[in-house]
């Protein structure tokens, strides 16, 4: 008690010294402990499933393509032929619903599963029932079962939900439960209606029909190897007793179910931590600079209290019990602003993307995160004690008494304080240079070549209803009929149709095969879309050779398609493509006229390789869900309400989605958000390391001067020049710069190698990023180290020999 009330009234008495080493060292456990409760809620803490270890994702391999998705027949196949799970179960990727109102038509969030997806996941409904077994037959009446936020939203929660009808997708559909609040999944993302699948769907009774995703749940003494040998054996079974359509199929692949959940986010989480740990580590060398510095002018105190009698054990307590407390108030500030910092950082998520990861609604302190917070205050508490005696405080105790206080910096400042700096400087450079690859990445990502101007274009959803446009001319008619009346919405330049917008739709893909040329059973998957005769136009995509598709290219005329070049390099080297002709592998009766070629449009993910593609007329193969593209004039804003307006005016019960602008689909697909979250958190990070680092480097250049006030008195009592001063402050700074950028350089290279697969069109070696962030750590400081330099040169030569 003796020690602590001392301590406080150190800590008391020199505001300045505590309020910077509390307020820096909780800075960096804020920065740790925010960073970590993100780690565990993504990667430690298990998911909200029954024995999640056991949850494995299960897909069908293709040439190029690992984790291919699976037809409802080959599903049924898998489910019967395994012996390695437990449970089998599906989920379809071609999801939403129409829900048909009185008011009208209404596109809903959901998709269909099999009947034991729940059981295997090991969730139960809260209120009603899962679905059962005999609802998957095709005789069996539409069943649905409600999330718990579209039971709120729908039915405001009521009990009496169950067994009422409602009309999804044009059917009639009975509710049957409701499903956790804390159940989401995220390999789908957000979801009102849960509906089962049903084998009399029309993809489901074709089986090169691929639309489904499988989660498995391994038995007992089953581990995933063996599992994944057994299920390589079912793949080639498949494959050969179904030739035509699986003859790419190249076997299985087994996937933990956490891996698919934050596989994506892992690398990033971990680079942060990482990130965190440097800006905990550059805080600590802060504290212990200060430490340094006033311990160094305390040491006629320790020199004193030794000479008394005070034990190297007993210093050590009261040195303790200061570094301690400091620890404690550094550590209590820092759990407070990372609980409020982890609470900033998810309400800037975007719901969306809150959808696909649903444990950041878990995030918050808890026990282990708390644990951790105390782990490093204590840590440091150790630290701080031990800083202030090693090598210097007792065992030269007798020195201490004889040393004056102001004539040069104590021995043990010179020995670790300038070094201390230097680590510091070091890790800033590290954290900057990171910081700078990611931004250059987000900039070379958003600014890529997508094949087609962003800018005054958008694009929204619709889906019309299945029972009312059954043959291919009632499609055929209302895509004309809708493309005419949204080109009539004011401000609107251009309009088209396509199975999918670009930009992260890469579902929809096919194999085909050359006409002319001996088929060896190759696989040539590439994407697929059905396009209206403006689409090119709307998008302002580049034609390489030949022509656009005509209005009048309906199913009465020969079967034409368009590739884009990268199909045309990889299947067609050196010769033009055009005239040539290409069949689908499972029409090998229909083949199609290559009449134009185009530039690369970014159909699938921003990140990836530009895919082969080939496009067809969408009125010689309409489909009923087609995405609208509105291109506008420049200075004008897309008007979804009236271009919904215009699309209900043909028939109000044509679903239409949330309009999107191209830009901001860009700008918040997948990759760019993964690039923009890991730069603005790595900047961040690395403008507080900047701010650390130069200001240690302050307090050393201030520190080291205000220890020599007299030697330079006397210099400038002897003539020495305000000029000669200032170079001799600022050489001293320039050799700590030095040190801590070269050291920096190399830590950089090495780190950025360890992250070179989050970067995208930079080299780990970029020159201009070293260089630059160099200069700006250089530059700071010093300027930072510019002020302490001036004071110096200020000094009057007798009030400095007067000080001694």
């Amino acid at each position: 008690m003796q020690d602590f009330r001392f301590a406080l009234r150190q800590l008391r008495k020199n505001p300045g010294f505590t309020t910077t080493a509390v307020f820096v060292l909780g800075l960096g456990i804020c920065a740790s402990v925010a960073i970590f409760a993100f780690v565990d809620v993504a990667l430690i803490k298990p998911l909200p499933y029954r024995d999640q270890s056991r949850l494995i994702g299960v897909y069908e391999s293709f040439p190029g393509n690992l984790r291919g998705i699976v037809s409802y027949l080959d599903f049924t196949d898998w489910k019967l032929r395994n012996k390695a799970f437990s449970s089998i179960d599906a989920f379809a990727m071609n999801g939403s619903f129409t829900l048909t109102t009185a008011n009208g038509a209404e596109q809903v969030p959901g998709t269909r599963v099999s009947s034991g997806l729940f059981r295997t996941l090991g969730v139960a409904p809260i209120l009603g029932r899962d679905f059962l077994p005999s609802e998957d037959a095709a005789s069996a009446s539409r069943s649905a079962i409600l999330s718990y936020e579209g039971w709120q939203k729908r039915f405001g929660g009521k009990q009496d939900v169950l067994g009422r009808t409602l009309m999804l997708n044009g059917a009639a559909t009975t509710i049957v439960g409701v499903m956790p609040r804390s159940f989401h999944f995220a390999l789908y993302g957000g979801t009102e209606f849960w509906g089962n699948l049903r084998g009399s769907d029309s993809c489901e009774r074709v089986r090169d029909c691929r639309n489904l995703t499988m989660v498995a749940r391994l038995s007992d003494g089953v581990s995933l190897e063996m599992a994944s040998i057994e299920m390589q054996a079912v793949a080639e079974q498949i494959k050969k007793e179904y030739p035509k359509e699986n003859n790419d199929l190249s076997g299985a692949s087994l996937v933990p179910l956490r891996d698919l959940i934050v596989g994506d986010v892992r690398p990033i989480l971990l680079m942060l931590l990482v990130g965190a740990a440097l800006v905990l580590l550059i805080a600590c060398v802060n504290v212990g600079t200060l430490l340094l510095a006033r311990s160094d002018q305390r040491r006629r105190e320790f020199a004193v209290r030794g000479a008394l009698g005070a034990s190297s054990l007993r210093l050590f307590s009261q040195f303790a019990m200061e570094g301690l407390l400091l620890a404690a108030l550094g550590g209590c500030l820092g759990l407070a602003s990372a609980y409020w910092g982890m609470h900033v950082l998810v309400t800037v998520v975007p719901a969306e993307k809150l959808d696909s990861m649903p444990y950041l609604r878990g995030l918050g302190l808890n026990l282990l995160t708390t644990a951790v917070a105390c782990g490093i205050s204590m840590l440091a508490g150790l630290l701080f004690a031990i800083i202030p005696i090693t090598g210097t405080f007792v065992w030269e105790a007798i020195d201490g008494l004889k040393e004056g206080t102001r004539g040069s910096a104590g021995a043990t400042w010179r020995r670790l304080g300038s070094n201390l700096v230097i680590i510091e400087v070091a890790i800033a450079m590290v954290l900057m240079v990171g910081a700078g690859l990611l931004g250059k990445s987000l900039y070379r990502l958003l600014h890529l070549d997508v094949g087609f101007t962003a800018d005054h274009l958008a694009q929204l959803g619709t889906s019309w209803s299945p029972t009312q446009y059954r043959s291919d001319s009632q499609l055929v008619v209302l895509g004309r009929r809708l493309v005419e009346r949204v080109s009539m919405v004011p401000g609107v330049t251009s309009v088209a149709l396509s199975t999918a917008p670009p930009i992260d739709s890469d579902w929809s893909t096919a194999s085909f095969h050359i006409a002319g040329k001996e088929n060896h059973g190759e696989t040539n998957e590439v994407f697929q879309r059905q396009i209206s005769s403006g689409y090119f136009a709307t998008l302002d995509a580049r034609l390489f050779r030949g022509r656009y598709f005509r209005e009048d290219e309906d199913r009465s005329k020969p079967l034409v398609t368009i590739v884009n070049r990268t199909l045309a390099q990889m299947y067609f080297p050196g010769e033009n493509p055009v005239q040539k002709s290409i069949y689908y592998a499972w029409q090998p009766g229909s083949p199609m006229e290559i009449v134009g070629v185009v530039e690369d449009v970014k159909e699938g993910a921003l990140q990836g390789a530009d895919r082969p593609a080939i496009y067809v007329p969408f009125n010689q193969s309409p489909v009923a869900w087609p995405a609208v593209l509105i291109r506008t004039s420049p200075g004008e804003v897309p008007q979804f309400r009236q271009i919904a307006s215009a699309i209900h005016g043909i028939d109000p019960f044509i679903t239409v989605s949330d309009g999107q602008a191209m830009t901001e689909r860009i700008n918040q697909s997948p990759s760019a958000y993964l690039h923009r979250s890991a730069a603005f958190l790595v900047g961040i990070f690395a403008g507080t390391a900047l701010l650390l680092s130069v200001v240690g480097l302050y307090g050393v250049v201030a520190y080291s001067v205000s220890q020599r006030t007299r030697e330079i008195g006397i210099r400038m009592a002897l003539g020495a020049q305000r000029g000669s001063v200032y170079g001799l402050i600022l050489k001293e700074a320039c050799w700590l710069i030095a040190a801590g950028v070269a050291i920096g350089l190399g830590l950089s290279m090495g780190a950025a190698t360890l992250m070179r697969g989050l970067l995208f069109g930079v080299r780990t070696w970029d020159a201009e990023t070293l260089a630059g962030v160099a200069a700006v750590l250089g530059v700071c400081a010093l300027v930072a180290s510019y002020f302490p330099a001036r004071r110096a040169a200020s000094v009057n030569p007798v009030d400095a020999l007067h000080t001694e």
